[in-house]
Formats: structure tokens, C-alpha cells, sequence
């Protein structure tokens, strides 16, 4: 995966969101609707191209997670770009099915790469916890826990997680893949009017399930079953442990991506590229 694009191509840029109930996730999958399925298919249709231009995401979502502030990057030919550039918004906002956007398309600065350029991506999970339930017109965004939920014994164990840690007992393992993250923000506030818990989650990556862990983590903190220094206590033993709840999707959001200053770009995706170790870890 280059961060140039091939001599006669154009790197292009797409910010895009989406609601995510209606998809099976970002990623391609045969016979299901996917947001990259969604996009490709409208590319290709607008600059009626024989074959489909593949994207490269900030953050792969899963089925039924929301994202506010993606980011992606397609490589189109010079002569594509030039064609369609004034007019590939409106075009794509006219062939795109409602429950995904696409707000920016912009030709990339050199060396960008929308997925190891990134500096840091944040999410927010939104609970409820008032004994009616969830607002029905946000009820697709927000997660009820049939609980009383403690904001300050959520936020005291969320205080112990961040850092640069091994989050393999928060993951879903993948083959060849490192789980070693470094969460920058865990944090957890109230809005008094609507009574709803957001959930401030950023990292300079994430790992397959990871933010919903840790929410589900959280969560029996806040109502009492867990103490608050429990989670610290499963992520330091760096293997799954089946106590985590994986949460369901819907309350998760990815809200923004972060990346350098231009001519950091390339830097930046070299550094994303190595494989992690904690100090002191072994190689093999």
C-alpha cells in the first residue's frame, strides 16, 4: 500500500460519514452492503469507469458503527480527476444511497495515506441509563443500560488505561497483527438535560472490538458491579478474558481522525508501518 499515487494517477481524499445500521461494516464483504461497497459502486458509476478504484480507510468500522469523521483516500487517473473534480460531490450525493456522505474530495498532499498517515482517531460511545429508556429519536445512536451509571467511578478506572499498553485482553486477535496501543483519552461525561453518558475514546490506533471492550468494561464499573480498578487489573493480564462485555455497535461513533502537517505525512506512515513491542518485551 504506496503513499504516492502510481505515475498518471491523482491521490484524492474523501471525507465521508455514514450511519451505520443498514451496513455490514466498512470493509467489502460478498453479497453484503458495506459503505465501501456503497462508495466504489458510486465512483465508478459517476466517472463511468469500467472497473472500481479501491479505497484505503483512516478505520475499518464494524457492522452497525457509526462514523461522523472518516477519512479515505482513492487513487483516480489524472484524466478522471481533471474530468470529474468540480462536479464529483454533487454527483456522488446523487448516486449514494442516504445513510452515507461523502463532504470533502480534495487531491491529497503528497505522502498522505489515509489510514498510516493518521495520527490518532476518536470515538464516542453514548450510553443511557434512565429507567424509561432511550429517547426514541436517538435510540439508534445510543446505548440503555438498565442501571444507574457512576460517572466518577467510570472516569477513576478510566484514568488507570491510558497510556501505551498490550490491549490484547480488550481484543479480538488477529494473525501477524500487534495489540499494543496507546490510548490517549478515556473519558466519560453527562449531559444533564438528555441524562446521556458520552464516552470520549481516542488512540493513535484500535484494535478489532477494542473501544466497545473497554466501554463494556466501563459499564459494570458504573453500576457497581466491578471495581473501579478491575479493568486495569484485566488489561494488565494481556489475554481475553471472557468477564468483558463487548458492547452492542450502535452507541459508537467514530467522530474525527487526526493527521500531521503536510510534509509530516510520509514520516508519519513509515512509523505506523513498524511493529510495536513494550520496553523489555521479546522479539519472538
Amino acid at each position: 500500500m504506496s503513499d504516492e499515487a502510481e505515475p498518471g494517477y491523482v491521490r484524492v481524499r474523501l471525507d465521508l460519514s455514514y450511519d451505520g445500521k443498514d451496513f455490514s461494516g466498512w470493509a467489502k464483504q460478498t453479497g453484503r452492503r458495506t459503505v465501501q461497497g456503497e462508495i466504489e459502486d458510486a465512483l465508478r458509476t459517476v466517472t463511468r469507469s469500467p472497473e472500481a478504484y479501491g479505497l484505503t480507510v483512516a478505520g475499518r468500522t464494524d457492522a452497525g458503527v457509526h462514523a461522523r469523521g472518516q477519512v479515505a483516500h482513492v487513487d483516480l487517473p489524472v484524466e478522471v480527476w481533471a474530468e470529474h473534480r468540480e462536479k464529483l460531490l454533487r454527483r456522488l450525493a446523487g448516486r449514494l444511497p442516504q445513510d452515507v456522505r461523502v463532504w470533502r474530495a480534495e487531491e491529497a498532499p503528497a505522502g498522505f495515506n489515509a489510514r498510516f498517515s493518521a495520527l490518532w482517531r476518536r470515538y464516542a460511545y453514548r450510553v443511557g441509563d434512565r429507567p424509561g429508556g432511550v429517547d426514541p429519536l436517538t435510540r439508534g445512536h445510543v446505548l440503555w443500560h438498565d442501571r444507574p451509571l457512576d460517572v466518577a467511578a467510570m472516569n477513576e478506572a478510566a484514568a488507570l488505561m491510558t497510556g501505551e499498553h498490550d490491549f490484547a485482553a480488550y481484543c479480538k486477535k488477529r494473525e501477524g497483527a500487534t495489540t499494543i496501543r496507546t490510548l490517549q483519552k478515556l473519558h466519560w461525561v453527562r449531559d444533564e438535560g438528555s441524562g446521556v453518558l458520552t464516552a470520549t475514546v481516542q488512540a493513535d490506533a484500535f484494535c478489532h472490538n477494542m473501544v466497545r471492550a473497554l466501554i463494556g468494561a466501563a459499564l459494570f464499573v458504573g453500576d457497581g458491579r466491578r471495581p473501579a480498578g478491575w479493568p486495569a487489573k484485566v488489561l494488565a493480564a494481556r489475554v481475553r478474558n471472557p468477564g468483558v462485555h463487548v458492547v452492542r455497535p450502535h452507541g459508537l461513533t467514530l467522530e474525527e481522525v487526526a493527521y500531521p502537517a503536510d510534509a509530516l505525512l510520509a514520516a508519519r506512515a513509515a512509523e505506523a508501518r513498524n511493529m510495536r513491542s513494550l520496553p523489555g518485551a521479546g522479539c519472538c
